[in-house]
């Protein structure tokens, strides 16, 4: 059964920040970890740095003062004591926001985009930084299980990266949970998207329909109009003929562009041989 969890609007507007958002960075290259906190001092001075650490039994130390309670945590994924999910674990439930700090890793940013989790690329890109902030200081989360949803969904995608079952919808009102078998199709609205669900659900997502067209590509979405990317499992017919669109099985029609046609008729000759 589909699982939707979400923030309503007004407990968002409880929950955006007007003032000091207090962060730990947790990073084992003192470079690195210098630079981030001159970059937050220069660009985002609503960024209060309350603790440091190298190590995970560092941050730990620092989570064993009660009144030590973070808004936001940078953290490198890859630390000399281990990962640092190690720490998160025992942090359980996690109640503060994260953005991941990464080299490039392929596996580690599409479990980030998959679970709504900010992740920044070394070398730290300023405006990027700024972004990812901004987010923080409106949509903090305001309760334990939806970050811990958030953080176990970028596990198991990290640890299996072919297992595609779920994942995390930021969306203009809160954060979904959704399967994704049971995504319809995706419609694209300036940079919005509109995400439509089995149960005949709407999701609007701060998300372009690109992103979700590179996240989803290998699992059956496609592609068919600047507009649309649809899950063939849900195409009932295409009718041929002056443009040519496809009828979903919830009714609704869907274009197929002409520049686009061709590389989808290959793409239903294969549904039609098995491949």
């Amino acid at each position: 059964m589909n699982m939707v969890l979400h923030v309503p609007t007004e407990t968002l507007a409880r929950t955006k920040r007007t003032s000091v958002i207090k962060a730990i960075i947790v990073e084992d290259e003192i470079r690195s970890m210098n630079n981030l906190k001159n970059l937050l001092s220069k660009h985002c001075p609503e960024v209060e740095i309350i603790g440091d650490a190298l190590t995970i039994e560092e941050s730990l130390d620092l989570f064993e003062d009660p009144s030590f309670q973070p808004d936001l945590a940078f953290l490198d994924i890859s630390l000399p004591d281990g990962l640092v999910f190690q720490m998160l674990d025992q942090l359980r439930p996690v109640n503060f926001e994260i953005i991941f700090i990464t080299a490039y890793n392929e596996h580690a940013i599409k479990a980030c985009e998959y679970s709504s989790i900010g992740y920044i690329l070394k070398p730290i890109d300023p405006d990027y930084l700024i972004q990812l902030v901004n987010r923080v200081k409106v949509t903090q989360p305001d309760n334990d299980n939806m970050m811990q949803e958030r953080i176990d969904i970028f596990n198991k995608q990290l640890r299996n990266p072919n297992a595609f079952e779920k994942m995390s919808i930021s969306a203009i009102d809160g954060i979904y949970f959704v399967n994704i078998k049971d995504i319809v199709r995706f419609e694209a609205e300036d940079n919005y998207t509109h995400i439509f669900l089995q149960n005949g659900e709407r999701i609007t997502a701060s998300r372009t329909i690109k992103a979700y067209e590179d996240m989803l590509i290998s699992v059956s979405f496609y592609r068919v109009h600047k507009r649309h990317v649809i899950n063939l499992n849900y195409m009932r017919k295409f009718i041929k003929g002056d443009g040519g669109y496809l009828v979903m099985d919830d009714g609704k029609k869907i274009e197929v562009s002409r520049r686009r046609r061709p590389a989808f008729m290959v793409q239903m000759r294969r549904l039609e041989e098995g491949l």
